[in-house]
């Protein structure tokens, strides 16, 4: 189970996130969305405790966060950005299983493991011989997510994954990932700006201005029972945006 409790954030005096508080579905992907700068990416730093907050708690299953036990619980969270975060002088193979072989993990396991990444990701073996740029940019990201699940964490955390595709190429990892997600049941908070994209992978729906919870549920919740007008603001601005993109 993972939870925030009165969780806030400044910089410099700047309020980032303001105090929210909010229980996460256990085994159910959760999109945190808004505007840029509404705070999406802070709240998941501070959920991996690679920031500290001003005031309130994080804790994994009853544990708080703190940065005595930030490394042994991170290990319990697979961590994808935007451009996949692969080293550019590390094959495939050795960029997913750099953490694996640090912890100790043995050979057998490791290639059993990776076996396993590979047919859910569906890449092939000689992909994991290339470095990241003789990969396209999908591939890339199917490798950053091999690498977050490598030690199998129950935690998955995805910030902007899709957002430097190809459209087509999003499109088809978008419908592979929903499916991946139902076949791995894992507790996933997904960062995205895109309405849509939420709506298409998430049980629930958090969706922030200016660092403050706005509303959060499904997004038939958030069309038929807007918190305020910004809900419905910000839902019509995202179709017209489809409209002018088709």
């Amino acid at each position: 189970m993972l939870a925030i409790d009165k969780l806030r954030k400044s910089y410099s005096g700047h309020v980032v996130l303001q105090t929210i508080s909010h229980e996460f579905q256990a085994n159910r992907t959760t999109a945190v969305v808004g505007p840029s700068g509404c705070g999406k990416t802070t709240l998941l730093r501070l959920l991996l405790g690679l920031v500290e907050p001003d005031s309130g708690v994080v804790t994994y299953d009853g544990t708080a966060l703190t940065a005595s036990n930030a490394d042994e619980l991170r290990h319990k969270v697979g961590y994808v950005i935007q451009d996949g975060g692969l080293f550019p002088h590390l094959t495939a193979r050795d960029n997913v299983t750099l953490l694996a072989k640090y912890l100790g993990l043995s050979g057998v396991d490791i290639n059993a493991r990776l076996a396993e990444l590979c047919e859910l990701m569906q890449i092939s073996s000689d992909m994991l011989g290339r470095f990241p740029k003789g990969l396209s940019g999908g591939q890339r990201q199917r490798i950053a997510l091999m690498r977050a699940l490598m030690l199998d964490p129950p935690f998955l955390y995805m910030d902007e994954p899709l957002g430097a595709l190809d459209p087509m190429i999003r499109f088809d990892l978008q419908n592979d990932l929903k499916e991946i997600f139902s076949r791995l049941n894992k507790t996933v908070v997904l960062v995205t700006h895109d309405m849509h994209e939420a709506a298409h992978f998430a049980h629930e729906i958090m969706l922030l201005r200016d660092g403050a919870l706005v509303q959060r549920g499904t997004l038939e919740t958030l069309l038929a029972s807007p918190a305020e007008t910004f809900v419905t603001d910000f839902i019509r601005a995202q179709r017209a945006d489809a409209r002018l993109a088709s």
